[in-house]
């Protein structure tokens, strides 16, 4: 598969590098980023950790504003981030003109529904295409974790339940736990799925975990100010179905802290060091 880099910065003596594909999973261009601590260039193989973002957002978000890279560099991880949605001129876009869906807003689904299933197949991308790519590409010691935030929050731990095997490790900072009763997901659903809701129950975590056939310990931050909390994120539903379910799940509820990246870099180093010790123990 032909990549090419747009970008590349040295930063805590690793790399922080852009790269661009054309995705045959999605039938469109993409950009991801990737970022190789020193012990890459040293001939080491790392695990990989993967991170999903959320809606509206790119690449360039959680790179740019978390922090990551500092702890990475010491623990010797890679870090990769793809784009949230399909991107391109023929890509289909909300029809009714919103933010929260479409462009930018992929949800991490294999769409079913025309026209968004010829391209919003982004589930398949994160846990197959991209993985492929990054493995031919950056030789790797194989191991892989999951992670993300809100709408990508609700990506990993679907990506982690509905793929056994394929993790090793799992975490979240405010996802979007029950999106069959959240608007949000309840939009994206409706137009990526149908309008059958018994078909959504595939794609949503608070279902998922009590399905589950492998048992990943899950770590998640939530802010208590979040305005999105009641609404959208409702991490208490996820929570007492993974107590049902006797799965392992931590949720902390962390007073005073809202939605933003503000947020995710005060608590980014505990995530990585619960991916690191399953990644490389």
């Amino acid at each position: 598969m032909k990549v090419d880099e747009l970008s590349s910065q040295k930063i805590f003596g690793g790399w922080h590098r852009r790269l661009h594909h054309r995705s045959e999973t999605l039938a469109c261009e993409m950009v991801f980023a990737v970022y190789l601590p020193p012990q890459f260039d040293c001939g080491e193989k790392l695990p990989v950790l993967y991170w999903l973002s959320g809606l509206t957002c790119t690449d360039e978000n959680f790179m740019q504003k978390s922090g990551v890279q500092r702890l990475a560099a010491e623990l010797g991880m890679i870090i990769v981030a793809p784009d949230t949605s399909p991107r391109g001129d023929d890509v289909p876009d909300d029809p009714e003109g919103g933010w929260d869906f479409g462009l930018g807003a992929g949800f991490y689904v294999d769409a079913t529904q025309s026209p968004w299933s010829a391209h919003y197949r982004m589930h398949d991308y994160v846990v197959n295409e991209l993985p492929d790519l990054i493995d031919a590409r950056f030789p790797n010691s194989g191991r892989r974790g999951i992670s993300g935030h809100s709408m990508g929050g609700h990506g990993a731990l679907v990506c982690a339940l509905r793929n056994p095997g394929r993790y090793q490790s799992v975490s979240a900072f405010a996802p979007i736990c029950h999106p069959t009763h959240a608007p949000w997901g309840q939009k994206a659903f409706g137009h990526l799925l149908g309008a059958d809701p018994r078909t959504w129950l595939d794609w949503d975590a608070s279902v998922l975990i009590g399905l589950a056939q492998e048992h990943l310990p899950i770590l998640i931050d939530q802010g208590e100010a979040d305005q999105f909390l009641a609404a959208q994120l409702k991490p208490e539903t996820l929570s007492m179905a993974a107590e049902r379910a006797n799965y392992p799940l931590t949720l902390r509820m962390q007073p005073g802290y809202d939605h933003s990246y503000y947020f995710i870099a005060t608590f980014i180093d505990d995530h990585l060091q619960h991916h690191a010790a399953a990644l490389k123990g």
